[in-house]
């Protein structure tokens, strides 16, 4: 992509904003079109999606501009609707770039489905036979689903687990570039048939696991010290501090889970915005933090005294998707994915799980600092003020009489927005 400046961006309106991509060509002239136009999903189609359909929810569209991740800048497309999600992982990744970004690695990308047999009166024997089988059953498994073999992709292996009263049987599964729910599940569905005779037992269910421990991504980052303060010695401070904070959140799960939480802000907003099921990738990330026992903070952060670095690492599964589901349907999908350049499945994982990263980042660093009500506030009065009924030009008054007011509160917004239109 091409280098620019992205200077100011969050000071100018969403018309300004809008009028930088198309001087910069960042999109293609019909996705630009649509976001001119504010073009989003019709009514029709969303009546299509769901049940019981009313109308459309609307959520803020934002970029996070300049990410680099394995050497190539991109501008992530985040859908959220809290106010401090998009500032602090724009100021996360724009400090990591300038120490070379992220690296970001696909370990394996293959979703697991499951067929928990039950009344199995000898569950070693029957193991043996399923094992025996696994060819078979394999290949039952590839003539269920046909197309996705042709294109590369299929059921790769299948093992056993015997667990308290069931014999389960799981299925790692390459979907390919789908996130592969209804393909899965057919596969494990096929094979219910088989496997009840083999175990002389009877199918619980078939269905797919979001526990993709078999799609698992690893980002990393290094920053010098020098990012965190200009004083030396402050900067030593901060980057031990943020290493004990991700050892809290190692031992504490009442950290954990907002440590985790924080993740998913960036994690969650991006996934949304390309299409996919975040509450899969939630589910699965949370379930991931459990793997040894003990539910852990996801990420981890040392401090590296030698090189004077600290050191991010966040690994999770994430098996998102770039074509199927709701994905083709979209148009503001469509204008996120374009921003990405249209990255295939495994370049998406990267990108999200690096972004991940940064919102972490950003999250231990105010703590440790600063704290994390200082920013909050600030956006907590401007919706205060808002709420309130303030145009564009009375907001940025009522947020600076708000924040240094006795109680911040709706009352208080409109009585000072009151105050400002009577003067």
């Amino acid at each position: 992509m091409t280098k620019l400046s992205w200077t100011g961006f969050s000071k100018k309106t969403p018309l300004k904003r809008r009028e930088h991509l198309k001087d910069n060509a960042l999109l293609s002239q019909e996705n630009q079109v649509l976001l001119d136009n504010d073009i989003q999903l019709s009514l029709e189609t969303a009546n299509q999606m769901a049940e019981n359909v009313l109308g459309r929810f609307s959520l803020p569209f934002a970029i996070c501009p300049d990410v680099m991740v394995n050497g190539d800048t991109y501008h992530i497309p985040m859908v959220t609707e809290e106010p401090s999600v998009v500032a602090a992982a724009s100021y996360a990744s724009k400090l990591i770039k300038r120490s070379g970004g992220f690296s970001a690695e696909v370990h394996n990308r293959q979703v697991i489905g499951e067929v928990a047999l039950f009344d199995v009166a000898d569950k070693e024997a029957a193991q043996l036979k399923i094992k025996e089988a696994s060819n078979h059953l394999i290949a039952l498994a590839k003539a269920s689903y046909p197309s996705i073999v042709k294109r590369g992709g299929g059921p790769h292996r299948l093992w056993t687990e015997i667990k308290d009263d069931f014999l389960i049987v799981y299925l790692a599964v390459d979907t390919q570039e789908a996130m592969g729910a209804n393909m899965v599940n057919t596969m494990m569905e096929a094979l219910v048939p088989d496997l009840e005779e083999l175990s002389a037992g009877k199918s619980l269910m078939a269905i797919l696991s979001n526990l993709a421990a078999e799609s698992l991504v690893t980002a990393t980052c290094r920053l010098s010290i020098r990012c965190l303060s200009r004083d030396k010695n402050e900067a030593e401070y901060l980057a031990n501090k943020m290493a004990l904070a991700s050892q809290l959140a190692q031992i504490d799960p009442y950290r954990a889970a907002t440590h985790n939480k924080g993740i998913f802000n960036g994690i969650d907003a991006a996934v949304l915005a390309t299409g996919n099921d975040w509450r899969a990738i939630e589910a699965g990330g949370h379930a991931y933090a459990s793997h040894d026992g003990h539910y852990r903070g996801l990420s981890t952060w040392i401090y590296d005294q030698t090189a004077k670095e600290l050191v991010g690492q966040l690994t999770l599964p994430m098996p998102v998707a770039s074509c199927g589901g709701s994905i083709g349907l979209n148009p503001s999908v469509a204008v996120a994915r374009d921003f990405l350049n249209n990255p295939d499945a495994k370049t998406l994982a990267t990108i999200i799980v690096s972004l991940g990263l940064a919102q972490n980042f950003a999250a231990l660093k105010a703590l440790t600092s600063t704290g994390i009500q200082a920013g909050h506030m600030k956006l907590q009065a401007k919706s205060l003020a808002l709420l309130a009924g303030a145009t564009p030009e009375e907001t940025k008054q009522v947020v600076k009489e708000l924040i240094t007011s006795k109680h911040m509160n709706q009352e208080t917004a409109q009585a000072i927005l009151k105050q400002i239109r009577k003067n």
